[in-house]
């Protein structure tokens, strides 16, 4: 009989350690819940300038092309975009920093916040609009047709190009231009991952035509470049464009923040020279 008190006794003491420690465990997870909880609402009503602020850091989104992002003979990423991004966070008191994405997958990084803005010649269009706020406007660029020199002759207009292969970068404003032409529409289509595997893809002669932003072109094709075999076609112009931030959609603060920013440096000539250093002075929006 004592053996089975003692027994008895045992059994009640693990049954109440038991249920203090799921009573202890469920109330760990119940405030752990409600700390969560708290802290979303509180990212919430700060707003992303807030939550950019707190941590110091602002993240731009970017692919490598020249002359917007690119890296020099010494490793450093340069580039218009580049000093522009920078120029931009030191007025705003945050560090720049810079994160490579898939181009196709920009607005899911942005809205998950891998990245705080898409900043690489990224062209305003009324779908976009939809899912993503812009800064003011800064570059007037356009979509332009590439091919190798020693096609001169066959590609002169829009209608010599009819039945030619095609490729531009995937979700890029070069296959949107391809979509709307009544033309090039009609061709074989190749998705590249980059603008820079375009050139490559004409260069190697897998396509005969690549449809890329002129600010790339113009920079990366002709005489003195690693793509001197290639040209632009001066008489065919795509559609033209504009290059703006892209931000959160609903970002008011830090938007109104990133334009006043803009405003300073256009008004101080900042803009311009870096425009100028990277020969995109014939499409600077603010001249």
């Amino acid at each position: 009989m004592k053996l089975k008190r003692i027994a008895a006794m045992l059994l009640a003491g693990v049954m109440t350690v038991g249920l203090c420690s799921c009573s202890s465990s469920n109330g760990a997870s119940s405030d752990a819940s409600e700390a969560a909880s708290g802290s979303s609402s509180d990212t919430a009503e700060g707003g992303d300038w807030a939550y950019i602020a707190n941590k110091g850091t602002f993240i731009a989104g970017i692919t490598l092309f020249e002359p917007m992002n690119y890296y020099d003979e010494n490793g450093e990423l340069t580039g218009f975009e580049t000093e522009f991004t920078k120029a931009v966070c030191e007025k705003l008191g945050v560090e720049a920093k810079f994160q490579e994405i898939e181009w196709e997958q920009k607005e899911l990084e942005l809205n998950s916040k891998n990245i705080d803005a898409i900043w690489n010649g990224l062209t305003v269009t009324e779908d976009r609009k939809e899912n993503m706020a812009f800064s003011t406007p800064y570059v007037r660029n356009k979509q332009v047709v590439v091919i190798k020199a020693d096609n001169a002759e066959k590609y002169k207009d829009i209608k010599s190009m009819a039945g030619a292969t095609c490729a531009a970068e995937s979700g890029s404003a070069g296959q949107t231009a391809i979509e709307l032409s009544d033309v090039l529409s009609q061709n074989e289509f190749i998705a590249s991952s980059a603008q820079k595997d375009v050139l490559l893809e004409v260069k190697a002669g897998t396509v005969e035509i690549g449809v890329i932003d002129y600010v790339m072109a113009k920079a990366s094709v002709g005489e003195g470049t690693d793509y001197s075999d290639l040209m632009i076609v001066d008489s065919v112009e795509l559609q033209p464009e504009e290059y703006a931030i892209g931000l959160r959609k609903g970002d008011t603060e830090t938007l109104e923040k990133i334009n006043a920013a803009i405003d300073e440096l256009v008004a101080d000539g900042t803009l311009k020279k870096i425009a100028e250093k990277y020969d995109l002075a014939d499409v600077y929006a603010f001249n």
